[in-house]
């Protein structure tokens, strides 16, 4: 931290000078460097923050001149003005006391010959080992958010590290204002975190406030929560632990089998274009065990955990769950190909719409990873509403000539169900499928879609007493919520709403309620009043507000459209379970 003309003033060398203050104004000014000078015309030579020491020629000029001077310098912006009597003045006198006050600058005089070169060592000094220590500051940041890269940190310790360097709370947040991590320091969780939506959306953008996430996909922000106004060093490192994040999601840390690998990498090499002739296809998956058939289906299988905190233990439940499956397509005789994918403690948050919704990820020496519902699987720590980890595995089903998709659907569902139930830490699971096709190439990108239906359905009442779910079965709240974190839907449900939710925080309102309501009666007025409770020139007034806070007519039906799924949205990424 730089000195300011205070701690200058009470160094020794300058104490030895016997100083007197002539204009206290401003002395806690930071002092960027020492600059000696007897010339008038100074000023058009610095660029601020500068502490001028001079033996007084200057001011030995008529009264307008020292005027002048003095003016000079404090547009320059120097930090403060040292002078030593007795070589051309032996006073300063009234008029540079007054002129100085009028400026703010802060002038000194010493009433002792001092060594000019003393005053600079002792401030430079210090200025150069602030230097050096920022310098090792960034080192020491790079240093260890590179080694939490390497590691794969969880996004609960990197968040913690951030908070820990900067000894300040510190929140990582999602675009629908969700917290996914937070460490509190001098205060409670409970107080940092209380009613965090709405302070949120209060906080002005500014070096406290970092987006996390590519600049053309930001899923995030790291908001550093402190009293004081962010320095340089909090800048940095709310940036390098932003880069860290952004990795991290990019990152799969899972490993398989030689063979489950090579399946997984023909489904990732299938979803993403990287094989375009049927033909090749279908010769590799005949090549990994996949039974040549005149149809196929895909489907997605969600299984919830429980949460393990050793990643040992993690890898094992995810090998536990892939054999159950296997052993599920086994006593069927049914003939697949699967790609599996383990989620330690983790909420799906803000996946990537890559390459037509599908995409994969490579994990160093373990194949390609099945891409999830909607490209990447980007995820995030903190747990989803249930507390429990999960795993997914995707599959590519062959249904043998002459029989019924959905009667062999059954069958093979049946038993994978009965098996991945049984696996040990299970809490429970879900099978989404998409549309059948006689082309490998057409079923496999439907995974995808498979895979939304699959979350969705996990999620739902009841969806333990069916054995698979198609897309008519979910719905539109299913829809919603099979994209909910997705970042450009969040974007889209704030910028829909986001300027009423300030309204009604900063007001203590709830026209966001009043246009729920409206919305819900399918803009009956007349109903809307009998249920608020209100007369009706009191709910148009209302309506008028909310057509002006949001710039919207709520008369037109695409608006009221747009209005309704984006409060849907809200509910959904608050956590509503009324699916």
């Amino acid at each position: 931290m730089l000195l300011t003309v205070a701690d200058v003033l009470a160094t020794p060398v300058v104490q030895a000078g016997q100083p007197e203050v002539v204009c206290a104004a401003n002395l806690d000014r930071p002092v960027r460097w020492v600059h000696v000078s007897d010339q008038a015309e100074i000023a058009h030579v610095l660029v601020g923050a500068e502490l001028i020491l001079t033996t007084g020629q200057a001011l030995a000029a008529p009264e307008s001149a020292r005027i002048t001077y003095l003016r000079s310098l404090a547009a320059a912006g120097v930090a403060g003005l040292v002078v030593e009597l007795g070589s051309y003045v032996s006073e300063l006198g009234p008029v540079v006391a007054a002129t100085a006050a009028e400026l703010g600058l802060p002038v000194i005089a010493l009433h002792r010959v001092t060594r000019f070169v003393e005053i600079t060592e002792a401030v430079h000094r210090v200025i150069v080992a602030d230097q050096y220590a920022e310098l090792e500051f960034a080192r020491t940041v790079h240093e260890t958010f590179t080694e939490l890269s390497v590691r794969r940190a969880a996004l609960t310790e990197i968040v913690k590290t951030a908070a820990g360097m900067l000894d300040a709370s510190v929140v990582l947040e999602d675009l629908a204002r969700r917290v996914l991590a937070a460490t509190a320091r001098h205060t409670s969780s409970a107080a940092l975190l209380d009613n965090w939506e709405s302070v949120s959306r209060l906080l002005p953008e500014g070096p406290g406030v970092v987006a996390v996430g590519p600049h053309t996909e930001r899923w995030g922000r790291l908001i550093l929560r402190s009293d004081g106004v962010p320095t340089p060093r909090a800048t940095m490192v709310l940036e390098r632990a932003a880069q860290t994040l952004t990795l991290h999601r990019m990152i799969d840390r899972d490993r398989f089998g030689l063979h489950q690998q090579a399946q997984t990498g023909l489904i990732a090499d299938l979803i993403e274009g990287r094989v375009i002739d049927e033909r090749d296809a279908i010769a590799r998956a005949a090549a990994l065990g996949l039974t040549r058939r005149a149809r196929y289906v895909p489907l997605v299988i969600e299984v919830e955990t429980v949460a393990e905190s050793d990643p040992v233990a993690g890898q094992r439940r995810s090998a536990a769950v892939v054999e159950a499956v296997t052993h599920g397509l086994g006593r069927t005789g049914a003939s697949a190909l699967s790609a599996a994918e383990h989620r330690p403690a983790a909420r799906r948050a803000a996946g990537r719409r890559t390459g037509g919704g599908r995409s994969a990820t490579e994990s160093p020496g373990a194949g390609r990873q099945f891409a999830g519902p909607h490209g990447v699987d980007e995820r995030v720590e903190g747990g989803d509403s249930s507390g429990g980890a999960g795993e997914r595995v995707a599959m590519i089903l062959a249904v043998p000539a002459g029989s019924s998709v959905d009667e062999h659907l059954r069958v093979v569902c049946a038993a994978v169900l009965t098996e991945v139930r049984r696996a040990e830490g299970v809490r429970g699971a879900a099978i989404g499928v998409g549309a059948d096709a006689d082309s490998l190439l057409d079923t496999a990108s439907q995974l995808a879609h498979a895979a939304d239906v699959a979350a969705v359905a996990r999620s739902m009442t009841g969806a333990s007493s069916r054995l698979f779910f198609r897309s008519a079965d979910i719905r539109l709240r299913g829809l919603l919520s099979s994209l909910r974190d997705e970042p450009a839907v969040q974007s889209f449900a704030e910028t829909e709403l986001g300027a009423l939710l300030r309204y009604d925080i900063r007001h203590d309102t709830d026209l966001t309620g009043t246009l729920r309501s409206f919305l819900d009666l399918a803009g009956n007025k007349t109903e809307l009043a009998k249920a608020l409770t209100i007369s009706r020139p009191t709910l148009y007034d209302r309506l008028a507000r909310i057509e002006r806070i949001l710039a919207a007519d709520l008369d037109d039906g695409e608006s009221r459209t747009s209005l309704h799924a984006a409060l849907l949205v809200r509910d959904l990424t608050a956590g509503s379970d009324e699916l």
